[in-house]
């Protein structure tokens, strides 16, 4: 069901919702004044962990190649496991500190290399284009339909409020293609590629942002595709499919862990009229109701970038990941004193809860049945807006321009 008025979906009064408001701006204020050495202590070891796995990785690799010939029975376990160390390394550099370094949570330390401004990450999206996708337009408009692309990714129908038409019977084969291809899928995301489609796109920024992205999947391609295969010499096919596995398995885990946050069962959805004069207390509600947690321990919880408190992250998206557990408990504490839903679960559950959906949404409305109310108007096309048509909102989003050509 989306939402056209947070409040009066809460019952909240105007008083709860600014002392709900007050409240999180509390929060957040007593985690940046606590920020410090144990916060950078943590991301510089994130880093250093990362980069080992990385290297232990590739010399493994290159030792079970290059030793093939002494000992031959060595080398597919050698390479096995630099496929391994090197997708843990690519997930660990993605989702913790990638994702979380580009939304400023640790511009504070003011460290040039460790910086939203400058920090590239292993995959096939620019970082630029990244910043406008995800903080620009998601973070400020999370689930709101027609303005946050994020919903479906432009090929997967999310909501019962959107438009049916027969191209979303194949839901479930574009799942498993954007599942498995997500880096270049998520490449592709900040084109927008339905508005290339209604030719609203200006022509000189598309061309633009196809450079950056042609640049950045090239180097991308040569690096795990060429160069490391070539170095391993007449066994380059190995070292290949290693780097093959070592991106797929990336790919799978980060597509899973961010629709875990974003589609499960109470994780709403909210029309355009929800954000008209929204106020930053109201904002804070939109991002409880429109994001979803799931448990796990703290290995879990890294590797998933911290994404298993996504609503924490959507309420405060540039605070540091290593601090949302302890955020988590008085977010709870806040959400039960004025009774808002919390939606949280076990990875699997929440997986499946999301995989349900984009399978039931692949046929029209009248063909499924819905443990939510039916949408409150007619499902329609909700055209995607412009930079133009997304004012600016939150400053704490992070950074984000485009830059010369």
């Amino acid at each position: 069901m989306a939402i056209s008025d947070v409040q009066e979906y809460t019952h909240l009064t105007d008083e709860e919702v600014e002392q709900i408001g007050r409240e999180l701006d509390a929060i957040r204020a007593e985690i940046e004044d606590s920020r410090g050495a144990k916060d950078a202590a943590y991301i510089n070891r994130m880093i250093k962990v990362q980069r080992g796995l990385a290297a232990a990785g590739r010399v493994s690799m290159l030792a079970g190649t290059w030793g093939a010939r002494w000992a031959p029975r060595a080398e597919k376990p050698a390479v096995a496991a630099g496929a391994v160390l090197l997708g843990l390394a690519k997930i660990l550099e993605n989702m913790e500190i990638g994702h979380n370094v580009m939304h400023g949570q640790w511009d504070w330390m003011n460290d040039p290399e460790i910086h939203s401004s400058n920090w590239e990450w292993d995959t096939a999206q620019p970082a630029e284009q990244w910043k406008h996708s995800h903080n620009y337009v998601h973070h400020q408009f999370t689930n709101v339909l027609g303005y946050d692309n994020d919903i479906g990714y432009g090929i997967l129908r999310m909501a019962r409020e959107q438009k049916w038409s027969p191209f979303n019977l194949g839901q479930p084969v574009y799942n498993a293609a954007l599942a498995t291809l997500f880096q270049w899928g998520v490449a592709l995301h900040d084109l927008d590629i339905e508005r290339i489609r209604k030719g609203e796109k200006d022509p000189k920024e598309m061309k633009r942002q196809l450079g950056q992205i042609f640049r950045k999947g090239r180097n991308q391609i040569v690096k795990d595709y060429v160069v490391y295969p070539a170095l391993s010499g007449p066994r380059w096919k190995q070292v290949m499919v290693a780097n093959a596995t070592a991106n797929l398995s990336r790919n799978l885990w980060s597509y899973v862990i961010i629709f875990c946050g974003h589609f499960p069962d109470g994780a709403m959805h909210f029309t355009e009229e929800e954000i008209e004069d929204e106020t930053r207390a109201e904002w804070y509600l939109r991002q409880v109701l429109g994001a979803a947690n799931f448990q796990g321990g703290p290995l879990l919880h890294i590797l998933s970038g911290n994404l298993g408190f996504q609503i924490e992250h959507h309420l405060f998206p540039d605070l540091p990941s290593n601090r949302y557990a302890e955020i988590s408990v008085r977010v709870r504490e806040l959400c039960d004193k004025y009774d808002l839903p919390y939606t949280t679960g076990p990875l699997h559950r929440q997986y499946g809860q999301a995989l349900r959906t984009i399978i039931k949404l692949s046929v029209p409305n009248s063909w499924t049945s819905s443990d939510q109310p039916e949408p409150p108007t007619p499902s329609r096309d909700r055209k995607r807006r412009s930079d133009a048509e997304r004012p600016p909102r939150r400053t704490e989003l992070g950074g984000w321009m485009r830059r010369a050509s």
